[in-house]
């Protein structure tokens, strides 16, 4: 996995479970808010100014988190579509993976609420930033 964006997430008493490890579904927010830095980042735009939606959201425990642990979430956009983006993610808690993770992203349009095609800027910022080749 590209190292070229990566961001800590701190783990709170609130995100534990019984057994003291993150609860699973933490994680999918671990990796939200990885990719709203990211596209805030990236995009330089605020997230309230991007409208994607998660079409699909798929992860992998590798390993139990706890509250002594210091994540890392890494992405990168691994596939761009005319209206889709996928993203993969890692988890990572020193050397280790914990979690890996995989989120579809569609455009929509905010008046009909259906999928449209992602603006050149954002395409144009997105293959810049990941070194992506123009589609064949």
């Amino acid at each position: 996995m590209s190292e070229k964006f990566t961001t800590e997430v701190p783990v709170r008493f609130r995100d534990l479970d019984p057994l003291d490890h993150v609860n699973n579904a933490v994680h999918a927010t671990y990796i939200e808010t990885a990719r709203t830095e990211y596209l805030e980042a990236v995009l330089d735009i605020p997230q309230d100014e991007v409208s994607f939606v998660i079409a699909n959201l798929e992860l992998t425990y590798k390993r139990p988190i706890t509250i002594d642990d210091e994540p890392v979430v890494a992405l990168e956009v691994t596939e761009l579509g005319e209206s889709s983006c996928t993203m993969a993610y890692e988890i990572r808690t020193g050397d280790e993976v914990a979690t890996t993770a995989e989120t579809t992203m569609v455009q929509i349009d905010p008046e009909t609420g259906r999928p449209a095609p992602i603006p050149d800027a954002i395409r144009e910022q997105v293959r810049e930033f990941e070194e992506l080749g123009v589609p064949a």
